[in-house]
């Protein structure tokens, strides 16, 4: 039975254990929230694939720690905002769920076999454990090329949850369905409606400044990030390179703010979980002052280009 280990964890009350990494760094990866009701009270769920960073993904977490999220999403944040609003709506029965899948950005590259094992991984928990809880989905701004992808993901699904499912290439299309199911005040103003944008919403989700950024280090690459003067900085790398390399901290006169410090993989299975490496673990760097990330591989010249993480948070000095 799909529920039978993650019931025995009480699935997954605590989302950054079960990710390995805070829930909102994997949001700036894999952009997904929850924003308004729909007029028949079910929460509305807008899910970004085609923003989907797959290389900083794979260097935050693994796909079981993703599967795992997506049970605490369903059975703790989904659950407790169906019991809110039946709080305030003691008549409320629609225990389902609206859900908007945009396609934006989406490309043919996007579409290779890691992104598709997180897309079709999710949609199967879904079928096989929650149809009950779709009261629709609607798939917007879907690239033509997507038509034979559909086709495939939708054999991953029970025929009951296929059928609640529509597919718009055409935004006017898409705004007019979407207006069918939601009151304009309930939707995005990014998706045609009137209330605050997904964008506006995520960045809520988190009280500081978050900024991510993958860098592909064969010799070496940088990340410059400005913290002003009531401002200070906490710097994470994330990482699965078996090669590795060495970050430190610099400002524009090239001074090291912090001592160089490795970050490479440690355990050599391939669903370990990415090693991570508090670069400010001495203590965060107070603005202002404009820094440099720096990566430099500890491999040879003939090796080949690795991938890291940079979470840069930026918040107002305590």
């Amino acid at each position: 039975e799909c529920r039978s280990q993650p019931r025995i964890h009480d699935y997954y009350p605590n989302p950054e254990a079960a990710l390995g990494c805070p829930p909102q760094v994997f949001i700036a990866q894999y952009p997904q929230l929850y924003s308004g009701f729909s007029k028949l009270g079910c929460p509305v769920f807008y899910s970004k694939p085609g923003m989907l960073e797959i290389d900083g993904v794979e260097c935050i977490t693994t796909l079981e720690g993703i599967l795992k999220f997506h049970w605490h999403v369903m059975q703790h944040d989904y659950k407790q905002r169906l019991l809110e609003f039946k709080r305030d709506n003691p008549s409320f029965k629609r225990f389902e769920c609206v859900s908007i899948l945009d396609l934006t950005n989406l490309t043919l590259s996007k579409l290779g076999s890691r992104t598709m094992d997180i897309i079709k991984k999710q949609a199967n928990i879904d079928s096989l454990c929650f149809p009950e809880t779709m009261n629709k989905m609607v798939i917007v701004n879907a690239p033509r090329f997507f038509s034979a992808t559909w086709t495939i993901i939708k054999g991953f699904l029970d025929a009951r949850t296929a059928a609640k499912i529509e597919l718009f290439s055409s935004s006017s299309a898409a705004e007019k369905c979407l207006k069918e199911l939601i009151d304009v005040d309930q939707i995005p103003v990014d998706y045609g409606g009137t209330a605050e944008s997904t964008d506006d919403t995520m960045a809520r989700m988190s009280p500081d400044k978050l900024f991510t950024q993958v860098l592909y280090i064969r010799s070496s690459d940088s990340k410059k990030y400005e913290i002003k003067a009531d401002e200070e900085a906490d710097v994470w790398i994330y990482t699965r390179s078996k090669i590795g390399a060495n970050f430190q901290i610099l400002d524009e006169n090239k001074v090291e703010l912090t001592p160089v410090m490795s970050c490479k993989m440690l355990d050599s299975h391939t669903d370990a979980p990415p090693t991570k490496v508090h670069l400010t673990a001495t203590g965060k760097v107070i603005g202002p002052k404009v820094i440099k990330v720096k990566g430099s591989s500890t491999g040879s010249m003939f090796s080949s280009s690795e991938t890291f993480l940079v979470v840069c948070t930026i918040s107002k000095k305590n």
